[in-house]
Formats: structure tokens, C-alpha cells, sequence
């Protein structure tokens, strides 16, 4: 019981102290404290804003801008000496501060005046027109009095009229309205002042590097420089590098994200070439590494080599440019083609007891051979119902047998002629032998079914039945 009393005088004096502490934050107002306390809410990021714009850095670059613009500066006729290469430099790491200052802007505006008009944020995307919007419509509640047409197109004007009037804001106080007209006025400042680096380096970038200018536009060009650290730091890097220099993540909570590299994939500065945009969707990616490989290659030249006025730089262009074209063409129409005439063959084919049986099998009929010949001259004889035609079927038939062809025939005389050279046949006797007796050579072999149709031919002269004519004259 006696730690938790202590316990609980211990949270007493606390409570205590931070009640003095309260009182005496509330009697004493600006001091340092305070001061800490408001930055950290809400102004920490303005007074960063204001900053960058009050910077030396900053005020240096846009005073050697100014100088180099009159012609007070180092002379660029021969070429860009060391300062200058150095101001472009840091120009373009200016930019991307630049850039990244005034996202942070435009975040902390539309968290502030989306009290007053919650739906702006999703029908103006784009936060330079957002501020200047903002700077229009203030706490204004009639959009008749506004006049937008310089700043947003008819389409957009018209919808945010019928938006404001359903609102669900409310009017901001002045305070806060004051500073989100200030951040308004901070972000388009520093946006005229990146427009003025920009215009410098794009019209140095000729001179420092005019094939990889040629190549893919003096603005990409200009951030690729800057991205890389310097144009020898850039021709050291591959073409794979060179493709993804100056991505960002990708904010995938949106349903569209699509931008200026919609389409393309592991892309940098070089995805918003006009190269890349000006071909289908379908075939940004290649046209993308085409441009990274040729890119490396131009960047090379302007670096190591003879610049020759940018010459290399448009002949990758033109390349590039045929390949696009090449890959966009449709693919040839395919040609139907007939089927080539088989080879006749030289050789003989095989013959064989197998064939002449398989012909047999797979041959046509002898009837059939008939019914599909006509005789010339005479009326073709029809069946039973008239309808088909029997050919010469129907006067084989009037004899009661089918004439036999003279393949059939030739086939028969191969067989008796077989039949005829054989030592003994079926049509003779059974006492019939190939031996037989003679009085002058005595066994003699001879072919008993061989008939005698011929005789010698002095028989006919000297024969028993044969008589002289006039043998009584003798």
C-alpha cells in the first residue's frame, strides 16, 4: 500500500508541473519555443520553400544566368569553358530541387484547401495549375465572379462551376488563407525560375553536347547531363543506366498514373523523347532501348571524339526512325502457294506374286469394265428401270457368257504353255509314260501329250500308200 500511495503522489506532481508549465507557455508569447512548436505543425516546409528562394546557392545561378544572358559573362563562341560547364551543372541539380520543393508545396496546399474545396484535388491534377487556381478562387463562393479562362480549359472551367456550387467546404480563416496564398505564390516563383535555368542549359547544350542534342532534344539532353554529374559521367554509364536515368517510383494508389511515359517500362528522361511518344504504345519499349543504346554511343562522340556539329547525333536519329517505321509496317500477306508436281519416278517399281495379288483385289471387275463401255454406232443398252445405262454388260449377257479379256487370255496361254513343258500333265491318262521303247535306240524319253500334227516331210513322197505314175513303160 505504501509504493502505491507513492505512486500515486508521484503522477500529482507531475500533473503539477505541467500546469505550470502551460501557464507560463501562455503568458510569454514569440519565444523560442513557440516558434519551434509552429514549425513543426504547419510551417516547417514554407520556411523550407522560402529558403531555397532566399538561398545563395540560388540567387548565385540565376545572377551568372542574368550575366550570361547579357554578355557580361565568359563568351561561348570557342566553346563552354570550365565555369560555365560548372553553372550547368549546377542548374540542373538546381531543377531537380526544384522540383522536388515544389511537390511538397503543392501537397501541403491541398491538404490546407481542401477544407474549402475538398473535390478540386481530383479535377486539377496538375499542381502550377492548381496553385493559380487557388490564387483565383480564394474563399470566393460565386464562380460567376471568377474568371478562369486563361488558366484551365472550357471543358475543365465548366465542370469545377457545377462542382463549387455542391460543395461540401467551408469558407477558411484568414490566417490560414493567407499562408496557403503565400505557398501559392512560392510554388509559381519557383516554377518561372526553373524555366529560366532550363532555357540557359537547352541553349548551352548545342555547344556541350550536339549529337546527344540531335538525338533526343536539347531538354532531355540537359537533364541527363545534370542527372549524371557532368557529360564524362554520363558517357561512362551503359545504355542500360542511361534508359532508367531520372525514373521515379511510381504512385500505383491511382486508377490511371498514366503520364507523359505511360506505356513504357524502366524508363527515365529519355521515355518522354519524341522518338519513344511518337510511336505506337506496343513498341515504345524497343524504340526505348534503341534510343538508350544510340544515346550512350552519342554522348561518347560529344565526350571523347569530334563533335562534328551534331552530325553523328542526327544520323542515329534518322536510324532510329527507319527502325520505327520498319516496325510498324504490317507483316506480309502470306502467299498461297500450290503444291509442287511430285517427282516421277525412274526406277521400276517391285513386282511380285504380292502385287498382282493386291491389283487383283484392288482392280476393277470384268462386268465392271463392260457396264463402262459403249460401242461405237449403236444404242446403249439401260437396266430394268431405264435409268442406268449397262454399257456393253447387256450383249454378254444375251449369250449367256462373259467374253474373256485379252488380258485374262494371255494369262491362260502363260499357263498351258507351262502346262504343255511339263514332264507329265493332268489331261493325259494314267498310263501314259514319258519312257518309251524303240527298236534303234531302245529307251527313249519322250513328251506323251505332244500330238503328232505334223508329219516328216518324205513321208508324203515315199510313203507305203505313194505310187509312181507310168512305172509300166519302164
Amino acid at each position: 500500500m505504501a509504493s502505491l500511495d507513492a505512486f500515486l503522489q508521484d503522477l500529482d506532481d507531475l500533473d503539477e508541473d505541467d500546469d505550470a508549465g502551460d501557464d507560463g507557455a501562455d503568458d510569454v508569447e514569440g519565444e523560442e519555443g513557440d516558434e519551434d512548436i509552429d514549425m513543426g505543425e504547419d510551417g516547417g516546409e514554407s520556411k523550407g520553400v522560402s529558403g531555397l528562394l532566399a538561398s545563395a546557392k540560388m540567387a548565385r545561378v540565376l545572377a551568372s544566368i542574368g550575366a550570361a544572358a547579357d554578355g557580361s559573362g565568359p563568351s561561348s563562341s570557342s566553346g563552354v569553358d570550365d565555369d560555365e560547364y560548372e553553372l550547368i551543372v549546377s542548374c540542373n541539380e538546381m531543377v531537380i530541387e526544384i522540383d522536388n520543393e515544389i511537390e511538397a508545396i503543392a501537397k501541403k496546399i491541398k491538404d490546407e484547401y481542401a477544407r474549402r474545396f475538398p473535390e478540386l484535388d481530383s479535377l486539377i491534377p496538375n499542381p502550377l495549375d492548381y496553385a493559380r487556381v487557388v490564387l483565383k478562387l480564394g474563399n470566393e463562393i460565386e464562380m460567376s465572379e471568377v474568371d478562369l479562362s486563361g488558366i484551365l480549359p472550357s471543358a475543365t472551367i465548366m465542370v469545377v462551376t457545377v462542382t463549387s456550387s455542391t460543395t461540401i467546404g467551408t469558407a477558411l480563416p484568414e490566417a490560414t488563407l493567407a499562408g496557403v496564398i503565400t505557398s501559392c505564390e512560392q510554388v509559381l516563383t519557383l516554377s518561372d525560375n526553373k524555366q529560366r535555368m532550363l532555357a540557359f542549359v537547352e541553349s548551352k547544350m548545342s555547344v556541350v553536347a550536339p549529337n546527344l542534342s540531335n538525338l533526343v532534344g536539347t531538354t532531355i539532353a540537359a537533364k541527363l547531363i545534370g542527372q549524371a554529374g557532368g557529360l564524362h559521367k554520363l558517357a561512362a554509364l551503359p545504355s542500360t543506366v542511361l534508359q532508367i536515368l531520372g525514373s521515379k517510383k511510381r504512385n500505383t494508389s491511382g486508377v490511371g498514373g498514366g503520364g507523359m511515359g505511360a506505356g513504357v517500362t524502366h524508363g527515365g528522361f529519355i521515355a518522354s523523347c519524341d522518338l519513344v511518344l511518337n510511336t505506337p504504345p506496343a513498341l515504345r519499349n524497343k524504340v526505348l532501348r534503341l534510343v538508350a543504346g544510340k544515346g550512350t554511343l552519342a554522348a561518347r562522340v560529344d565526350t571523347f571524339a569530334d563533335k562534328g556539329g551534331g552530325t553523328v547525333g542526327q544520323g542515329f536519329r534518322d536510324e532510329i526512325e527507319v527502325r520505327a517505321t520498319k516496325l510498324q509496317e504490317p507483316p506480309p500477306a502470306k502467299v498461297t502457294k500450290a503444291l509442287p508436281v511430285p517427282p516421277e519416278s525412274s526406277g521400276k517399281r517391285r513386282g511380285g506374286r504380292r502385287l498382282r495379288k493386291m491389283k487383283e483385289r484392288y482392280g476393277m471387275t470384268q462386268m465392271r469394265q463392260l457396264a463402262n463401255r459403249v460401242q461405237f454406232g449403236q444404242e446403249e443398252d439401260t437396266s430394268s428401270d431405264g435409268l442406268l445405262g449397262v454399257g456393253m454388260l447387256g450383249k454378254a449377257q444375251q449369250t449367256g457368257k462373259v467374253r474373256v479379256s485379252a488380258k485374262d487370255q494371255k494369262l491362260l496361254s502363260e499357263k498351258n504353255k507351262k502346262a504343255r513343258t511339263a514332264g507329265s500333265s493332268g489331261s493325259t491318262n494314267g498310263l501314259a509314260s514319258s519312257l518309251a521303247f524303240t527298236p534303234v535306240q531302245g529307251i527313249e524319253l519322250v513328251n506323251p501329250s505332244q500330238k503328232q500334227d505334223s508329219k516328216e516331210g518324205t513321208e508324203t513322197y515315199f510313203s507305203k500308200q505313194a505310187a509312181i505314175l507310168g512305172s509300166g513303160s519302164l
